[in-house]
């Protein structure tokens, strides 16, 4: 297989997982975005929006109106950093962490399974060079 080959696949392939969480939430009745959010908040740690939009490469403006919508719902509360004045840390509530386990534990189900039947337990370490090798031989800024 060439490199042109093998990242056409890798693309097509790419963007089916990427459709198959959508069809997750979709089916789930919440908005992707919506859920990428609180799979990254439901790992019981405390963090920032920007730390969120970094790590998830989501919109700031998308973090922060599905972040006000949470608040609302009493999903999540905003904490504020010491040495910060505008940037807040954000944590989910015990209503959040019980709506984020209803909405989280039947993917995390779908997910243990996947894993369980992958020949390469170490394909994110893969994954991540791959990542840093397209960067490194292009322009394109790595955040």
């Amino acid at each position: 297989m060439n490199s042109k080959t093998f990242f056409y696949e890798f693309g097509r392939v790419l963007y089916k997982i990427d459709g198959f969480y959508a069809e997750y939430a979709k089916n789930s009745g919440v908005k992707e975005n919506l859920l990428w959010i609180l799979y990254a908040l439901n790992d019981n740690k405390v963090h920032s929006q920007k730390e969120i939009c970094e790590t998830w490469d989501l919109p700031r403006s998308t973090v922060n109106t599905i972040m006000k919508e949470l608040e609302d719902d009493g999903y999540v509360e905003f904490l504020r950093i010491k040495g910060e004045k505008r940037e807040l840390q954000t944590k989910l509530t015990k209503k959040g962490i019980e709506y984020s386990s209803i909405l989280l534990n039947g993917l995390y189900e779908i997910e243990r399974k996947a894993f369980n039947e992958l020949s390469n337990k170490n394909l994110i370490v893969e994954l991540k060079n791959i990542l840093e090798a397209l960067y490194k031989n292009s322009e394109v800024e790595y955040d």
